[in-house]
């Protein structure tokens, strides 16, 4: 009994001596990916008027830059860009294009996955009015006339 109680205290004391030391870490990856703005506001459209918008992204490493996906979060919002990477310093554009067919306000994000697992997400916003349905009113007096001369 003697021997297990500093046995115990020793243990204890490694245990809670172990639990207070730190491993650095290395600092974090500079981000290559710039986006030269994150969102956009159709304002007011046309209902079943598509779209479109095109956002600049920029490598700002040294190396070239590959864009695993770019996604939008429906099948309303479709983003268009080149597949090949971007060179070292060098500008790709991301095409967003938006379908309008739902009346009433909206916002899409769309997430570019680049670098195997980083992020950056867009995001557009607007609201769809419903167009009328032909180029002018319906007129009630020229059915009239015409129901008259027949």
């Amino acid at each position: 009994m003697k021997r297990i109680l500093p046995l115990l205290m020793l243990m204890a004391t490694c245990f809670f001596a172990g639990a207070q030391t730190t491993t650095p870490t290395a600092p974090p990856a500079e981000d290559q990916l710039k986006l030269k703005e994150t969102e956009h506001n159709f304002g007011e459209i046309a209902q079943g008027k598509p779209v479109y918008y095109t956002f600049i992204i920029y490598n700002t490493s040294n190396q070239p830059l590959v864009l695993d996906n770019v996604q939008a979060s429906c099948g309303c919002t479709t983003p268009e860009w080149d597949q090949k990477p971007i060179p070292a310093n060098g500008t790709k554009e991301i095409r967003v294009g938006y379908n309008a067919a739902a009346e009433g306000h909206f916002e899409k994000p769309i997430t570019i996955t680049y670098n195997t697992n980083q992020t950056k997400q867009l995001k557009i916003t607007g609201t769809v009015w419903k167009a009328p349905e032909g180029a002018a009113p319906a007129n009630a007096s020229v059915q009239f006339l015409k129901k008259q001369t027949l």
